[in-house]
């Protein structure tokens, strides 16, 4: 029987399989002419009828950011949905005149990135805590099941996301161990203290949990917010009415986000911007800024900066280069710098492990290991923070993509009886 472990997240999301020969390997999802294994956790829905008649499409990952962008105005982008599974004041919503529960939203998600049900066994990943404010983590269980059923999955075992995370790593121990995992994925990190026992099929003791909404996509805002967006006109002024006025903020606060970057595009802003840009200080760089809008160019530039942020998880300096029309930028960054921009997002990041520590009742030196997965936990001023807390010696990481979803189709095999390998 092959294991399939998925973990849905609430940026990101990865497919993994355990065959019955043992292997494991990332499911890949096609995408034009290349294939991805980590796919944006996104949908977004368009009318493809006339004016007069519905015909309601979908699409899902990078396809959906793609459609959104190609018409913001008329299409209807679904991100984050995972937040709202325990929250009771999300049941349903409206797409062109069509109802939809959450769990069916997210179903149409998973039912893209999921083989077809067949002689496999499911293991779905589950937070620790569910999120929102006041959340029903009976409510989320429920409803995350019932996502997996409207996507053809009726039986459906769960495990929890940071013992994923770690199960490789777990697997290894002699000894009982209290481990700190800290994921971090595209827009939150969560920081788990579970006590592990040794041997595989023994289950682990969650201890304390607490999150916080700071991942790679802030870190990329940062970028973008001290190296493009002056260059766009930030911290310029304009004269209306012969007074100097600051180019409004916001615009650069939405430009600097991919997801919000489209609705830029709305015919009301467009002639703001060019309002603005008529009595500016700078008005090329106002116009620079109408003509990526226009041209659809954010979402590329942001796709440069996100390279760059990567870039400098393994070097001193990285190059930011983008061209578009008279617009260009090639800008070196020093890794010292960036993480001058960070400061304040580590900061609180640290404060989000010690609610995990505080709630789990232990000081720091109770620890017995970290293990640290996702993207940004290759930033080295990420890992400085806990290498300088806990020392270098008590600090892993791996896999730091799929690792979650590999943990959960392990657990699957080895704790509920799948797949021999």
């Amino acid at each position: 029987m092959t294991v399939i472990g998925v973990d849905f997240g609430t940026t990101n999301s990865v497919v993994t399989a355990v065959r019955t020969d043992g292997s494991v390997e990332t499911v890949r999802h096609p995408f034009g002419s290349t294939e991805v294994e980590v796919i944006r956790s996104v949908l977004c829905f368009w009318n493809d009828g006339a004016r007069d008649r519905i015909v309601l499409r979908h699409a899902i990952g990078p396809a959906a950011i793609e459609a959104y962008l190609d018409d913001p105005l008329d299409s209807r982008l679904m991100m984050s949905l995972k937040s709202y599974l325990a929250q009771r004041s999300f049941s349903e919503t409206r797409v062109f005149g069509r109802t939809f529960a959450l769990d069916g939203l997210i179903g149409l998600f998973l039912a893209a990135i999921l083989p077809r049900p067949h002689d496999a066994m499911l293991v779905a990943g589950r937070p620790v805590r569910f999120a929102g404010e006041t959340p029903d983590d009976s409510l989320g269980e429920q409803r995350l099941r019932a996502s997996y059923a409207a996507a053809g999955w009726a039986e459906v075992h769960t495990a929890l996301e940071p013992e994923a995370a770690g199960y490789r790593f777990a697997r290894g121990l002699t000894t009982a161990a209290t481990v700190l995992i800290g994921d971090f994925g595209g827009g939150t990190s969560d920081f788990s203290v579970l006590r592990f026992e040794p041997g595989s099929n023994r289950p682990v003791t969650a201890l304390g949990h607490a999150g916080i909404g700071i991942a790679g996509d802030t870190f990329d805002f940062r970028i973008m917010d001290q190296v493009v967006s002056p260059r766009l006109g930030k911290g310029t002024t304009y004269r209306p009415g012969g007074t100097d006025l600051p180019v409004p903020p916001e615009y650069y606060s939405s430009f600097a986000r991919w997801h919000r970057l489209s609705l830029m595009r709305a015919p009301k802003t467009l002639r703001d911007i060019e309002a603005v840009a008529r009595t500016a200080k700078h008005p090329d760089r106002l116009g620079a800024l109408l003509r990526l809008i226009r041209d659809e160019l954010g979402y590329e530039l942001y796709r440069a900066v996100s390279g760059v942020k990567a870039e400098l998880s393994r070097a001193e300096r990285a190059v930011l280069r983008f061209r578009h029309a008279d617009f260009a930028i090639e800008q070196t960054i020093a890794r010292a710098d960036f993480e001058h921009w960070i400061a304040p997002d580590i900061a609180r990041i640290a404060a989000t492990v010690d609610l995990a520590l505080a709630e789990a009742g232990l000081r720091q030196d109770r620890i017995d290991r970290v293990f640290l997965t996702g993207g940004t936990s290759l930033v080295p001023a990420v890992r400085r923070l806990f290498t300088s807390r806990f020392g270098d010696a008590l600090v892993t990481g791996g896999d730091e993509f799929v690792s979650v979803a590999e943990g959960l189709a392990l657990i699957g095999r080895d704790r509920l009886g799948g797949a021999i390998g």
